[in-house]
């Protein structure tokens, strides 16, 4: 049996549901994905990107806790999260949803208002 993605220090219940809703079951499907393909894959799903979000899931892969990152580190991670929401941004719709999702709504006849 597979780990849940909540055995991943830092990640939770909310975290769990999150990856599920984004077809992630597991947490050897994140580890395997890594942070930064995972977290693209979440915000491809909806999940507003979030940048603590994000760092709490680098440090939850190596094993720290989610407090830990300071300074330079931080501010590199800040970088990559800022370049992984710009490229999922590119990938939205005009509408501002993902592109499969409003393909989806608009074949059901719903469209955002």
């Amino acid at each position: 049996m597979s780990e849940p993605v909540s055995t991943i220090p830092n990640l939770g219940p909310a975290s769990e549901a999150a990856f599920a809703r984004a077809g992630i079951r597991s947490a050897g499907e994140v580890r395997a994905m890594g942070a930064d393909a995972a977290y693209l894959a979440l915000m491809r799903s909806g999940t507003p990107p979030h940048f603590i979000g994000y760092y709490v899931l680098v440090m939850g892969l190596q094993g720290r806790p989610w407090n830990d990152c300071k300074g330079e580190e931080k501010k590199a991670l800040r970088l990559r999260f800022d370049a992984l929401k710009a490229e999922a941004m590119a990938a939205a719709a005009p509408s501002g949803l993902p592109r499969d999702l409003e393909e989806m709504l608009n074949q059901m006849g719903v469209r955002p208002k």
